[in-house]
């Protein structure tokens, strides 16, 4: 083979690897934040914990899900609607509080809807909370082409809270929001909100779109970072209009002036406690929670009073 020759089958052979990675990046930026029907049916992140603790774990979802339903069925619900400035609506479901004026805005993860944070509200409701439950952009019949992973959330949220306050000038406001809804609510925290927000619940969220995507990636394919989070991040910059790295909850807790409450369980083995742990040792102003042995987004279920306590104990503090 003559040095030309070799010269050519190098350059094609290069150059069909370019075009397979960038394939596979834009593929996998499809998968991951591409807003398509049907979405909410995938299974759940994977949880590997001991059968002590799947079984206490079980037997309190079918309890507080009971508990739940039976109170969402008779609760005074409405859906409202607002329009991002995207021009993109999103949909809510609202239950005024029976006296007084505190809110919290329940935020729900990773291609689900606002149905899955139900659990969560009937405990507000016993506390005299107004209720909202947004799906978050791209989910359930809120529009959007594409997941915000809590980066474009952190806007909506900021129209959400203004919204509120309109509807109730006296409002307090809390964001308590699960795994990537943790995300937004942390996101949206360092950002110029309306006064009435006057504390955060960030329950097994991320430090970053760009680890958590990282850590999947490896754990999933065995793949490093590079190059295909690269590639991957800019084409979500290019499709999405944001880049993984930019939407960094660790980057906004560290400006955030609201009080912030982090909840992990250890024995998450999808968003890592040791991002928690993180989080916390960046906000001047939080506190940490851990729940021993609980998987990933399931300390309210593994230890429901303590987690509540601990919740409103905190919430007491920054509201009236």
């Amino acid at each position: 083979m003559t040095k030309r020759r070799i010269i050519k089958t190098i350059i094609i052979t290069a150059a069909v690897l370019v075009v397979l990675e960038i394939f596979m990046s834009v593929a996998l930026v499809f998968y991951a934040i591409k807003s398509y029907d049907g979405m909410e049916d995938i299974a759940d992140a994977p949880r590997t914990v001991s059968e002590e603790v799947r079984a206490i774990t079980e037997r309190n979802i079918q309890e507080i899900t009971e508990k739940a339903d039976a109170w969402y069925a008779d609760a005074p619900v409405s859906e409202v609607c607002i329009t991002a400035k995207d021009d993109a609506r999103l949909f809510a479901d609202l239950i005024p509080p029976e006296q007084g004026h505190r809110w919290v805005i329940l935020l729900h993860g990773y291609k689900r809807t606002r149905a899955k944070v139900r659990n969560y509200a009937c405990f507000y409701a016993e506390q005299d909370f107004g209720i909202l439950m947004p799906d978050l952009r791209g989910h359930g019949k809120s529009e959007g082409a594409y997941l915000g992973m809590g980066w474009l959330d952190r806007t909506d949220l900021r129209e959400w809270a203004g919204w509120l306050a309109s509807l109730d000038p006296n409002a307090e406001i809390v964001l308590h929001g699960i795994s990537m809804g943790a995300a937004a609510a942390m996101m949206a925290s360092g950002e110029s909100l309306c006064e009435n927000v006057r504390a955060v619940i960030a329950d097994s969220g991320y430090t970053s779109v760009w680890d958590q995507f990282s850590n999947v990636t490896k754990s999933y394919t065995g793949l490093p970072e590079f190059p295909l989070m690269y590639t991957a991040s800019f084409a979500a910059k290019l499709l999405a209009g944001y880049s993984y790295t930019e939407a960094s909850a660790l980057e906004q807790v560290r400006k955030s002036p609201l009080p912030i409450l982090f909840i992990q369980g250890k024995g998450d083995t999808f968003v890592y406690p040791e991002m928690a742990e993180q989080l916390y040792a960046a906000h001047p102003n939080g506190e940490l929670l851990l729940i021993d042995d609980a998987a990933h987004g399931q300390a309210m279920y593994y230890q429901p009073e303590q987690y509540f306590q601990t919740v409103f104990g905190f919430i007491d503090r920054y509201t009236d």
